[in-house]
């Protein structure tokens, strides 16, 4: 089996949670979903909704999201750039790079990337390349130290997934870069969060 292929060891999503009282078995009101709090136990919002959690990068860009076409089909390739038009567009405050249109590292067909910097950007880019993404795909990835395990069991796909030559992510690493490096003179300042 190939290296990256191998299954990893996972450490227990509920560590920290060790010493902490059971949660209810009943249903709220709607009769279908799970009642999840705890009578008197006080609660707070967690943090992943503000900031990304370990290992991805909270400095720069926590998120990349590549959109692949098949760049030898005229649809596809006419899809694409209006895709990207439109990305830039309506999301001019993220990180938004020129189409590549043949393969280029890893990636074995033309696409191009748009970085995210906060989980609600990322959130909101994942719900409307949903809707909006076409006959394309996209690779989602965290930004981590690992670029190996960002590309490939830590990522998500929306459509098809393809094929990555993993080979030239294994001694390669994650560049970080804050927002501030890729803004535009004339963007303005109430966009940027």
């Amino acid at each position: 089996m190939p290296p990256h292929m191998r299954p990893l060891a996972y450490p227990s999503p509920l560590e920290g949670y060790e010493d902490t009282p059971p949660l209810p078995t009943g249903l709220t009101l709607d009769g279908r979903t799970l009642d999840n709090f705890i009578p008197g136990q006080e609660y707070k919002r967690s943090k992943a909704y503000d900031e990304f959690v370990d290992p991805i990068d909270n400095k720069g860009n926590g998120f990349d999201f590549h959109i692949y076409y098949m760049h030898t089909l005229p649809a596809h390739l006419n899809y694409a750039r209006q895709l990207h038009e439109r990305i830039r567009r309506e999301f001019p405050e993220l990180r938004i790079h020129p189409m590549e249109e043949h393969p280029m590292g890893p990636h074995p067909t033309g696409s191009f990337q748009v970085d995210t910097f906060n989980p609600h950007e990322t959130g909101t880019l994942m719900t409307w390349l949903v809707i909006h993404r076409g006959p394309l795909s996209v690779l989602i990835h965290p930004n981590t130290d690992d670029e190996l395990r960002s590309h490939t069991e830590h990522a998500t796909w929306i459509g098809e997934r393809w094929p990555l030559n993993s080979d030239l992510l294994k001694h390669h690493r994650h560049t970080t870069l804050p927002r501030s490096a890729s803004l535009s003179p004339s963007a303005p300042r109430n966009l940027i969060r």
